[in-house]
């Protein structure tokens, strides 16, 4: 798998949005609580996701209408996150910090998947 290639660029992409919703989803944390936190951080990693993903990642034209579409990729990940995230916290007695990434580390394969074929496919029609 060479690191020049989508997956390469990918996970680049993927690490500066991570570290940036991470840090968002932190800053969070002592005023909202967990859930909400991971929300409102998830919504902001869309878009900082779709501008990097669109533009470095898949090398696609940025547009509006994509835009409007490209959080669709995000709901089985944010849906199988945020349930991950409640039994790991409340099930499991994991701390909100550590739990996040956790559940990190298991939507990125899955966000890839989604994100190479709803902006592949748009760019086609």
């Amino acid at each position: 798998m060479p690191c020049g290639g989508e997956f390469g660029r990918f996970l680049i992409a993927g690490g500066i949005n991570t570290c940036l919703t991470y840090l968002l989803y932190l800053s969070l944390l002592p005023v909202l609580s967990y859930m909400v936190a991971y929300a409102v951080s998830y919504i902001a990693g869309i878009v900082v996701s779709y501008l990097l993903n669109a533009g470095f990642v898949f090398r696609q034209s940025l547009s509006c209408a994509h835009l409007v579409r490209f959080p669709m990729v995000y709901v089985v990940p944010y849906v199988i996150g945020s349930g991950m995230l409640w039994v790991l916290v409340d099930g499991g007695g994991v701390r909100r910090e550590l739990a996040m990434i956790v559940v990190i580390a298991v939507s990125v394969p899955l966000t890839f998947v989604l994100s190479r074929y709803v902006l592949k496919r748009w760019a086609k029609g």
